[in-house]
């Protein structure tokens, strides 16, 4: 089956992150013209309430923004319960938000590397901590926990982001196993160069990530990897993708 083909997601529920912009974004917009009803979890509140406009306006679904600091655990916990009040299940979790800051180990301060693991590694456990019961008593549901290919290889100038991708491996492992005997499916994808606020960096900032990432010209659509994340949340529930990476032909960092 390929991800054009995905079923309907009609009477679910999905939570995304990072649905103010990029992947995160598109991959709100998607499982809603699949049928799901969305919480919308970001930053920027003007950010999400466009969004979550598009979404009634063009799908007819219900967009419920979130506002919040991914490094805020009670606020992350709030959110979970916020979306299981006002849309009666969570079906489907999105961990798509993401932050680095890149530069040499030497220089890289304790608070950076915190805040990067926060929001990459912490947010997403959380986020699954919170949502497992309601998974657990529906008998089924999807986690898609996304990573880069910087969870698979690592390079320098990114150390806190390769280790926190790298974690999340581990985490999304942990969570298909304790997650299996409930019907409740973990899958990670490992993206490489989207046309994102990834592929636009200043020269400089690419320049301090070796390999750099492809040029936007170069880069996947994020609304290709949303539809692979949309078949994920739809496919029968007997079948879990456990792995994927996904990038363009030409990407610099993979393999």
């Amino acid at each position: 089956m390929a991800p054009q083909d995905t079923p309907r997601l009609t009477g679910q529920t999905a939570l995304v992150t990072g649905a103010s912009s990029g992947l995160g974004r598109a991959t709100a917009i998607a499982l809603a013209q699949a049928g799901a009803d969305i919480a919308l979890l970001a930053r920027s509140e003007d950010d999400l309430k466009q969004v979550a406009q598009e979404i009634g306006e063009v799908t007819g679904r219900r967009a419920l923004p979130l506002p919040l600091d991914l490094a805020d655990e009670a606020a992350l916990l709030a959110a979970a319960a916020r979306t299981a009040a006002v849309f009666g299940r969570i079906d489907v979790l999105v961990n798509a938000a993401g932050t680095d800051v890149p530069g040499p180990v030497e220089e890289l301060a304790i608070s950076d590397w915190d805040r990067v693991l926060a929001v990459n590694l912490r947010a997403p456990f959380a986020l699954a901590k919170a949502v497992f019961p309601h998974m657990r008593r529906a008998g089924r549901g999807t986690i898609v926990n996304i990573s880069s290919v910087a969870g698979k290889r690592g390079w320098a100038n990114a150390s806190a982001y390769c280790a926190a991708k790298f974690g999340l491996t581990g985490l999304t492992q942990a969570l298909a196993a304790e997650g299996k005997p409930h019907g409740i499916r973990a899958c990670i994808l490992y993206p490489g160069g989207m046309a994102t606020q990834w592929g636009t960096w200043e020269p400089e900032e690419r320049a301090a990530v070796k390999p750099e990432p492809p040029p936007v010209t170069k880069a996947l659509p994020p609304e290709e990897v949303a539809a692979l994340i949309v078949w994920l949340a739809s496919a029968p529930p007997e079948l879990v993708l456990n792995e994927a990476v996904v990038s363009p032909l030409e990407e610099a960092g993979w393999p």
